[in-house]
């Protein structure tokens, strides 16, 4: 009897550990894009120049350096190694300038998506931070599904599919949110993620 409790202990233990490792995430629905979307949703892909930002001038300069110094702190906890977060937000940073989307909004969105877990799965398979499913690599990549898990390449696929997203539903950013997580026209989501959004806001 003991020797069966034990087992079941450290059966449910097993669980546990193999839920946190998951991301909780939707499903992504591989759409059926026009020749011309899928064509720049590729360039914007295999474009491999690194996450250099440019600035018009010095007060921009000193707005992203005041930006960098409070994510920074705000990710600390998540992100330790302070070489680490630091790249990190440098990436997403202009991955999502980018795309032209907010910054705080990809973070957001991270945080519900992964918890900055760079190796999340979800259940049904998407990767990485920004949990991109691996059938984009097919659609507008090289196949290569575990490039997913190269920080720059994830937020450089999820940036580009959410902007997408965001063009398709006329900026309905509420809907586009529920596309990126296969659950459109659902409420939990998109408020998980505007809510998470007011993390990262950032008054400059």
């Amino acid at each position: 009897m003991r020797r069966r409790a034990a087992i079941v202990k450290l059966a449910g233990a097993a669980l546990l550990v193999l839920a946190a490792s998951r991301a909780w995430a939707g499903n992504q629905k591989e759409e059926a894009l026009a020749d011309s979307v899928r064509l720049a949703l590729s360039n914007a892909i295999r474009d491999a120049r690194p996450p250099q930002p440019v600035f018009h001038d010095e007060q921009a300069r000193a707005r992203y350096q005041r930006w960098l110094g409070v994510m920074s702190a705000r990710l600390k906890r998540k992100l330790p190694d302070e070489q680490s977060r630091l790249e990190f937000l440098e990436a997403a940073w202009y991955e999502a300038s980018r795309a032209g989307l907010d910054p705080g909004l990809v973070l957001g969105l991270i945080q519900v998506e992964s918890a900055y877990r760079k190796y999340a799965v979800s259940m049904v398979g998407a990767r990485g931070y920004m949990q991109v499913m691996p059938f984009w690599t097919g659609i507008i990549g090289n196949n290569d599904r575990s490039a997913l898990f190269n920080m720059q390449t994830n937020l450089r696929y999820g940036c580009s599919i959410l902007r997408m997203y965001i063009d398709m539903e006329g900026g309905n950013l509420y809907m586009a949110l529920g596309r990126y997580n296969g659950s459109r026209g659902k409420p939990q989501y998109p408020n998980a993620v505007l809510a998470a959004w007011k993390n990262w806001e950032f008054p400059g």
